[in-house]
């Protein structure tokens, strides 16, 4: 069960436990999975909104939160050369630190997992060129074979003779979830916005409600408690808020820097202090006996 504690950060009741379990050597760390996510960005008069989704009270991580579009990676999304347009394989597997393999799964299950669960498509028919409505009863068959893994993203794209059009995204930031974590993910996070012509839906069975919001709003949801979310999508929302418009976003990804960020828990004079490098408002201090604060 989570709960907020400081805002409205998620924190589930078990952590505490798991957290000294793993002082104690007595759990052994879950091997995180590969995963992308994406924030979907659109110009409005009041600067850029992203797209997010809520997350089921009955999922089993972070139930309840407010997230990106995003999933894990599909064994299937490095199982053969995809058609390609952008920076090359090389020039991924070097921006995101793994092999061409990698880079093209995760890149892959970023694009994939936006059009799974917000029906946007960053692919075209050409290298310059991206498709518009993708909301008919042929898309959503497509849609849903690939939710249903019962068609792979290249199988999809050679199907419809499509591009995938990875200069459309900005790796932006990564993510792996604390080693004390029963579900564990290694999290690249990108920014896109969203191509002319398409418009997001909930597709996904995973959300109960989806938002177009702009960062600085979500942020002041979350510091007031109304927003529940995980500490990667608050501190990406405020790392937005500095960006006018969807092109100036997209322009600094480049520059950003991708080293992870991973939680870690020590003992400090007879409590856990749970802490995110390079963010000290997610410091929590445990009691060896109590709940943290």
């Amino acid at each position: 069960m989570a709960n907020a504690q400081a805002g409205g950060q998620w924190y589930p009741s078990e952590w505490p436990g798991r957290i000294r379990a793993l002082a104690s050597g007595e759990l052994t760390p879950v091997t995180p999975k590969r995963a992308a996510t994406v924030m979907l960005l659109k110009d409005t008069g009041a600067g850029p909104a992203v797209h997010m989704l809520r997350r089921r009270t009955s999922m089993a991580f972070a139930g309840g939160a407010y997230a990106y579009p995003g999933g894990g990676v599909d064994p299937r999304d490095d199982d053969r050369h995809v058609r390609w347009a952008g920076p090359s394989l090389d020039w991924w597997a070097d921006r995101l630190g793994v092999d061409r393999a990698g880079a093209q799964a995760i890149v892959c299950a970023a694009v994939r997992e936006t059009y799974e669960e917000a029906g946007v498509l960053l692919a075209g028919p050409a290298p310059d060129a991206v498709v518009g409505d993708t909301t008919g009863a042929d898309w959503e068959a497509d849609r849903a074979a690939l939710v249903a893994r019962e068609l792979s993203f290249a199988e999809f794209l050679d199907r419809r003779g499509l591009v995938m059009r990875s200069d459309l995204l900005g790796a932006w930031t990564r993510w792996i979830t604390p080693e004390f974590e029963q579900r564990r993910y290694d999290t690249w996070f990108f920014v896109a916005a969203l191509p002319e012509g398409q418009r997001t839906r909930n597709a996904s069975t995973e959300a109960d409600r989806t938002v177009w919001i702009t960062p600085r709003e979500a942020a002041g949801g979350y510091d007031r408690g109304e927003l529940l979310m995980m500490p990667p999508t608050i501190a990406t929302l405020r790392q937005l808020t500095a960006y006018g418009t969807a092109v100036e976003a997209l322009g600094a990804a480049p520059a950003r820097d991708l080293t992870p960020v991973l939680a870690s828990a020590r003992l400090v004079d007879g409590e856990i202090v749970l802490s995110w490098p390079g963010h000290d408002e997610f410091t929590k201090h445990i009691p060896t006996g109590g709940a943290p604060a």
